[in-house]
């Protein structure tokens, strides 16, 4: 690889700063202008066949929107802003970023007023006196924070920030810009040089090591019931076809954990759904049993745990491997055995490649009994049958309404997820039936996730149909990013789950501050310039979900649903 100059003449410092972006790989950025990131909008404004700029309402759609595009591309989704609003409103995708392991970039600003620090302040962040310190804020949430106090700084802090955000185990990193930092100018000549941004990004990881690898491997073609368990680190690596060829070779039931829904085709012969405090029971089983227990790209966290339920996993009596890119994450829930650090789609090529050597009449064997074992898995406990699918009642059980968006949508549709009670319900009915079908905020599971979840998603995607489910307290939260869909040309379907209520607190604590008026969300859409569609009976579904397909605009569907149905109807007995 050369290195070469980043630019041959000089160039306006906002400018070289989005070339910087464009040589990354990045093709579009989320947010909203203010303070001295102006100067980064005024130059995004030539730059639109490059770096597409989706305006939106406010910074918390910019952050989700950033946070999903860096969970499904493997670059950073970045949000660009003003510092303290991409702070307080941005947080909801910052943090989700931060604990769902997700690489984005937050280009912000410390809001200063050169020649005037030591006055009486505005909006500035730099820890000051009578400021705020932005450094120290965005650095508790954050994986790095950079600062740049001139042009140069500037230029070189973005390229850090994207090599920090993809290394190792990816997450956010903020770049804070004084304002000397977006003035100005770059030259070939500026000294400290600038160079192309190639150099800086991260190589590959290298392969798992050899002696580990074939310890792993060796446990793991002795074991009678193995069972996988993949998380969230499957999708971010992009290691679907990985984990369905391994799971293949060793003939191994699939779970996945809550945050790892989606990252295997649910109507596989080999997959048993999501296991844990709302999972499947056939797949609490199948892990409950297991003598080698598999675990890629998930943190193991207490919902996926059952609260360490030892009937579900217990390192006394099962065999840990664990895949991580992060060394700190494994063996950090339960003692491992066996730890292979690296990206989870070459450590999973690398023991399938152990484990096929075997030979293939072996292989097929695996495979066919390990089918079998799934089958009898799901004929003893059950899988995606529940018989509320087809129910008649009015208002309408969730489970109807999950029922008719699994029969009507494409297999590679995907769905979004909003927190609440709706996300436990379709976390355990919703049967996702291809690789990156299904995205939900598990890591730290905030409100309003949902909507612009599914404009990021529809933006990666365009050509697949992108379905965001929310609670009306959700939707409430984020609706405005309907008019981002329609100003964008983003054409979503939001089906909203409506209860008049905040279903997780009102069964778990009660009516009190947890009931709603019963809005029409249809109108509310209509009015916003897109498609309404209000659902009162259970047989408009069907009809409802196909209209909003075919329609081609950002939809809504209001469905009024039912509080008989609550999270504690799918908690597991193993986390009572």
């Amino acid at each position: 690889m050369s290195v070469d100059k980043l630019i041959t003449e000089t160039t306006r410092t906002a400018d070289a700063i989005l070339q910087v972006l464009e040589e990354a790989g990045i093709g579009m950025v989320f947010g909203i202008a203010g303070g001295h990131t102006g100067r980064l909008f005024m130059s995004l404004a030539n730059r639109q066949n490059t770096l597409r700029t989706v305006l939106v309402r406010e910074e918390s759609l910019a952050g989700v929107m950033a946070e999903v595009y860096g969970r499904l591309t493997r670059r950073p989704g970045v949000i660009i802003g003003q510092g303290p609003w991409i702070l307080g409103n941005g947080l909801l995708g910052t943090l989700e970023a931060h604990l769902s392991s997700s690489p984005m970039l937050l280009l912000t600003d410390f809001s200063d007023n050169p020649g005037y620090g030591l006055h009486g302040p505005y909006q500035a962040g730099t820890g000051d006196y009578g400021t705020w310190n932005a450094r120290q804020a965005f650095a508790a949430v954050t994986k790095q924070v950079l600062e740049a106090h001139e042009p140069a700084a500037g230029v070189q802090a973005t390229q850090l920030a994207i090599k920090h955000a993809l290394s190792g185990q990816p997450g956010p990193v903020t770049v804070l810009y004084a304002a000397g930092a977006l003035s100005g100018t770059v030259g070939p000549e500026t000294r400290p040089a600038l160079y192309r941004t190639a150099p800086y990004l991260p190589r590959s990881p290298g392969p798992v090591e050899p002696k580990a690898l074939f310890a792993a491997a060796d446990a793991i073609s002795k074991a009678r019931r193995p069972v996988i368990i993949a998380g969230n680190g499957v999708r971010i690596a992009n290691a679907f076809p990985a984990l369905q060829s391994f799971a293949e070779t060793l003939g191994a039931p699939v779970v996945t954990s809550a945050s790892g829904k989606g990252t295997f085709n649910e109507s596989h012969a080999l997959a048993l759904g999501v296991f844990g405090t709302f999972g499947i029971a056939a797949a609490n089983a199948a892990v409950g049993e297991a003598d080698v227990v598999i675990v890629v790209g998930s943190k193991l966290g207490i919902s996926d745990t059952a609260r360490a339920n030892p009937a579900l996993l217990d390192p006394t009596r099962q065999t840990f491997v664990q895949i991580d890119i992060e060394p700190r994450n494994a063996a950090w829930t339960f003692p491992a055995e066996h730890v292979l650090i690296g990206d989870a789609g070459q450590a999973l090529a690398q023991l399938r490649e152990a484990v096929a050597a075997e030979g293939s009449v072996a292989v097929a064997g695996r495979l066919e009994r390990g089918s079998a074992r799934v089958r009898a898995l799901r004929t003893e406990h059950g899988y995606f049958d529940a018989p509320a699918y087809l129910a008649d009642d009015v208002p309408i059980l969730p489970q109807r309404v999950i029922g008719a968006l699994r029969r009507v949508l494409p297999d590679d549709a995907i769905v979004t997820c909003d927190a609440g009670e709706n996300r436990i319900l379709m976390t355990h009915f919703y049967q996702n039936r291809s690789a990156n079908g299904f995205l939900q905020a598990a890591g730290a599971g905030p409100m309003g996730f949902g909507i612009p979840a599914a404009l990021a998603a529809k933006l990666v995607h365009p050509d697949r149909v992108v379905v965001a489910i929310c609670g009306d307290g959700g939707f409430a939260m984020t609706m405005n990013g309907l008019m981002t869909a329609v100003e964008q040309n983003i054409p979503i379907i939001n089906v909203v789950f409506n209860n008049s209520a905040l279903g997780w607190v009102f069964h778990g604590g009660g009516p009190f501050a947890a009931e709603f008026n019963d809005f029409d969300h249809a109108a509310i859409a209509r009015s916003l310039q897109c498609h309404g569609i209000r659902v009162t009976e259970p047989d408009q579904l069907e009809h409802a979900i196909r209209e909003a397909i075919a329609c081609g605009r950002p939809t809504v569907i209001d469905v009024v649903t039912s509080l008989e149905v609550s999270y504690r109807d799918v908690t597991s007995p193993l986390a009572s």
